[in-house]
């Protein structure tokens, strides 16, 4: 799964883009936002606080129960306004 990161998640990950194989177990956005938030201190920053990180499932936002399934990718940034 190709993991894509925006904005401030970007810059606290320090990475824009990362390839992982999630274990048995995480199947939905938010266990992904937590499994990922174990991985380096920078993902712990970038997932402190997970109602502030908005997603897309293969370009498709969508919210953190949804199930993974399939997906091959999954974008991860900050509340979109307009104005």
């Amino acid at each position: 799964m190709q993991i894509l990161y925006f904005a401030w998640l970007r810059q606290r990950t320090g990475i824009a883009e990362e390839s992982v194989a999630p274990p048995p177990g995480v199947a939905t956005v938010a266990e992904l936002m937590a499994w990922l938030a174990t991985r380096t201190p920078g993902h712990a920053a970038a997932f402190a606080n997970p109602a502030q990180v908005r997603a897309a499932l293969d370009q498709d936002f969508c919210g953190p129960d949804t199930p993974l399934g399939t997906a091959r990718e999954i974008a991860f940034f900050p509340p979109v306004t307009g104005g």
